[in-house]
């Protein structure tokens, strides 16, 4: 896939993805949050719970998952921590990280809380 079309399926993605999580009622409050270690494709408010996404889009859901690296995850811990450092109870504030994966159809698959610790 080309650079600018792999750019704009990551898109779509986000944006498909984003809108499940705002019909299950939770607010998308960021896209493509960016701190000094990374960005983090999407954050979602859940009542008082900070929900980070990373979103992988690729032919299949299996492929997609192949996409996610443990130096991914790493900067998405590293990233969510600065972005927690400007809610009200800080590092404090309950988070969990979530994946979504979608497919070439456009098939989403949501891994909530992937990487519970």
């Amino acid at each position: 896939m080309s650079g600018a079309r792999s750019y704009h399926a990551g898109l779509a993605a986000e944006e498909q993805v984003a809108q499940l999580y705002t019909r299950s009622g939770r607010e998308v409050c960021a896209r493509r949050w960016r701190g000094s270690a990374g960005e983090i494709d999407l954050i979602a408010r859940d009542g008082a719970e900070v929900i980070f996404i990373e979103v992988k889009q690729s032919k299949t859901h299996a492929q997609a998952a192949e996409h996610l690296t443990p130096r991914q995850m790493q900067r998405i811990y590293n990233t969510g921590s600065e972005f927690l450092a400007g809610e009200p109870r800080g590092q404090m504030t309950d988070v969990r990280i979530d994946v979504a994966l979608v497919d070439a159809q456009g098939r989403i698959e949501l891994l909530e809380n992937a990487y519970a610790a």
